[in-house]
């Protein structure tokens, strides 16, 4: 079986998140970049896989510029087989449906039999990648499992509902999407970071891929404005004096939180 990862290189949850507010694009060097933590998690179930079916090969694929390479090969460190990069000047700033549209590319290119993805990345959380690379493919969905069992033709799982716990399930190929309630990576130990230096990563282009992202040629989505976002404003202070219950009631009626 082969088994595509996708891995996202974004700012560190931890530190500064910023808008460049010329571009409207995400300031990248606000905060130390890092692997997104929801797509070492998909790398692990991919991982947990091929650790019990020996033969699976996992793939880890990004759309990233050149300086992301140090975030790729952490994805081969951690224990991807081998990575694929896609790095293109007229990808800056590409919005939801051309990203679905290039890694759909570069899927196909490499034969999937499963493709999984986290469900929500931390620095665009837009949660549509992977219904949308789905669709360019052809393949089944289940996203935002919670659990997932993968079989030789088949894969199955749970998704967390409003309702409770719904069972899903699908034939292979797939695209599934995971949430944080999986376990964390594990730790790339120092046999995995030397092996991961001549690990194969392949380098694309959108020539490679057959696709156009000219964006002047055709706009896809349009940045109309963008802002900083306001100082908080300072709360309100409710001093009893007998009255406070009141108070409180009319605060809440009026903010229409009752």
């Amino acid at each position: 079986m082969k088994i595509f990862v996708l891995v996202k290189e974004v700012p560190d949850t931890y530190g500064d998140r910023r808008l460049n507010l010329e571009t409207g694009l995400v300031d990248r060097n606000a905060s130390e970049p890092v692997l997104d933590e929801i797509t070492e998690r998909a790398l692990e179930v991919a991982l947990e896989y091929a650790d019990a079916n020996p033969g699976t090969q996992v793939v880890a694929l990004s759309m990233a510029p050149e300086s992301a390479t140090p975030s790729v090969r952490r994805a081969l460190a951690i224990g991807a087989e081998s990575a694929v990069q896609i790095v293109h000047d007229d990808l800056a700033g590409a919005d939801l449906g051309l990203t679905a549209e290039v890694l759909a590319a570069a899927i196909r290119r490499g034969g999937a039999d499963l493709v999984i993805t986290g469900n929500v990345s931390t620095d665009g959380s837009g949660g549509v990648i992977p219904s949308m690379i789905a669709e360019h493919l052809g393949f089944a969905q289940l996203t935002a499992l919670s659990a997932v069992e993968i079989g030789s033709g088949s894969v199955s799982g749970t998704r967390a509902s409003d309702f409770g716990a719904q069972p899903v399930s699908a034939q292979l190929p797939a695209v599934i999407s995971i949430t944080e309630a999986f376990p964390e990576a594990r730790f790339p130990n120092f046999k995995g970071i030397m092996a991961a230096k001549k690990k194969p990563l392949e380098v694309l282009s959108l020539a490679d891929l057959g696709v156009q992202a000219d964006p002047s040629a055709a706009p896809r989505t349009i940045m109309t404005s963008v802002s900083e976002k306001p100082p908080r404003a300072a709360g309100v202070k409710i001093t009893d004096e007998g009255d406070a219950g009141a108070q409180l009631a009319e605060f809440l009626v009026q903010n229409r939180l009752v």
